[in-house]
């Protein structure tokens, strides 16, 4: 157990008008392993009848919140550039505390990332934020959910970047990002990693595009001298069948859809997004902010009840 295992886990409310906040109040349904701290404005909470005690550091109770004030008034499922700077301040904290080890890891709710970028704010994704925060040259974004852990060589780029953005470098960094967790967050001794190529038919020798043959397989080539259990390029289209995923532990999309398309089948509401390579665990959920969801007492809590229980474990 590592020594920061018994301090809280933080979760913030994400953007305050979706539907994280409304997931966070129904936390409050269940005893947790590990002690809760919320990070937002109470009276984001308070709309759906929750009032928490003020986080204490020397204290632990099972749930408390860390007030973060809203900037304007907030209507569910009415975005409003004027928050964004509230919705970072709530991830730094977060990021903050848990970097000094006042929490074992971090829970996010979703982020609208279009109104960010609306308030001026360059903002690609949680995934990019913390790890400029943390200041790691490598993170990777995981999905787990559905029995599978799909990990990402790329996340939010455009489809015509991918390909670029495919190279030697990158792959072997997420590679060794991906199996580094798994052995010391999941604990498995000797995971087994598939990895997707990049085009139909993971190229066909070549004849439907050159990255599997001059990047991919050489890369996996060259780690598997270390001793890492890798598998591929496979097709993607096939990749996912049971035959071809019995015996992993992990699958590696080359980008976005390629992995999540199947995840989310298998899991949706179920899934948690995890990002490794951080000095810290932080998972989170595998949807959106649901704006025509917020405010109506419909949501599903389902995705943040998952992630609060992985962080749990993963901290220990």
């Amino acid at each position: 157990m590592n020594e920061n295992a018994r301090a809280p886990l933080a979760i913030t409310l994400g953007e305050p008008a979706g539907i994280g906040p409304e997931l966070c109040a129904r936390l409050v349904e269940r005893r947790w392993p590990h002690p809760l701290v919320l990070i937002g404005d109470p009276a984001l909470l308070a709309r759906y009848g929750v009032t928490l005690p003020e986080y204490e550091p020397n204290k632990r109770v099972p749930l408390s919140i860390l007030p973060v004030p809203l900037v304007a008034p907030v209507t569910p499922g009415v975005l409003d550039p004027a928050n964004a700077t509230y919705v970072l301040a709530t991830l730094d904290r977060a990021i903050d505390g848990a970097l000094a080890g006042a929490f074992s890891g971090i829970v996010t709710a979703p982020v609208h990332k279009g109104v960010i970028n609306d308030a001026g704010i360059p903002f690609t994704g949680h995934t990019e934020y913390l790890m400029e925060k943390a200041q790691v040259n490598q993170v990777v974004m995981m999905l787990v959910g559905g029995g599978l852990r799909v990990a990402l060589a790329t996340t939010h780029l455009p489809l015509a970047e991918v390909p670029a953005a495919i190279t030697a470098e990158r792959l072997e960094a997420v590679i060794r990002v991906l199996h580094h967790d798994l052995v010391h967050r999941f604990r498995i001794g000797a995971p087994r990693i598939l990895v997707a190529g990049l085009n139909p038919h993971a190229g066909e020798g070549g004849h439907l595009g050159r990255e599997e043959v001059e990047v991919i397989a050489p890369t996996l080539a060259r780690l598997r001298e270390e001793g890492l259990d890798l598998v591929g390029p496979l097709p993607a289209d096939t990749l996912f069948t049971p035959r071809v995923l019995s015996g992993s532990d992990a699958q590696l999309a080359m980008y976005h859809d390629q992995g999540l398309a199947v995840l989310k089948y298998a899991s949706f509401g179920k899934g948690v997004n995890v990002t490794l390579g951080l000095p810290f665990v932080r998972t989170s959920v595998d949807h959106g902010t649901a704006l025509d969801l917020a405010g109506k007492g419909v949501a599903d809590p389902g995705s943040l009840f998952a992630a609060v229980t992985l962080a749990s474990e993963l901290a220990q």
